[in-house]
């Protein structure tokens, strides 16, 4: 389920089932690779794909054996070592209505669904309320860095 990256300290923007574009794919790119230094870790190979609800419902099943709608689904793939590397699926969908539900623009939505996966990856979890409070923390800040 990995997508292959061709050189270490890359980001890559993919997508399945869907037409989409990132806007900023630069400033995005920069603005991930600090937030993780900023954990004392560097980037080996993330990749992102954006997909739709139905093909991420699919992974969750799949994978996760959830049968439930989620904006994003992270696969670690870093393997013992401070260089991170990951699949994170994104659901486009989801995340325009998220954005809709909290009343945010939706680059800021996807904006903080691609860093919570990042997070992830970075050893966050979120299953406890005190962990979500801790990421949702992270996401801010990191938020407040990337200056929307």
């Amino acid at each position: 389920m990995s997508y292959q990256a061709n050189k270490k300290g890359e980001i890559y923007f993919f997508t399945e089932d869907i037409e989409f574009n990132l806007d900023e794919k630069k400033k995005v790119t920069q603005w991930i690779k600090d937030t993780a230094e900023e954990y004392t870790f560097v980037i080996d190979n993330i990749n992102y794909i954006f997909v739709s609800d139905n093909y991420l419902l699919e992974l969750n099943k799949k994978y996760l054996k959830h049968k439930t709608l989620t904006d994003i689904i992270t696969f670690d793939n870093s393997f013992f070592n401070l260089g991170l590397s990951g699949d994170i699926y994104i659901s486009v969908e989801r995340v325009k209505e998220n954005a809709v539900k909290y009343k945010v623009e939706f680059h800021e939505e996807l904006c903080r669904v691609m860093i919570h996966g990042l997070l992830h990856l970075c050893g966050f979890k979120d299953k406890t309320a005190i962990d979500k409070d801790k990421m949702i923390e992270a996401e801010n800040m990191a938020l407040l860095s990337y200056n929307l």
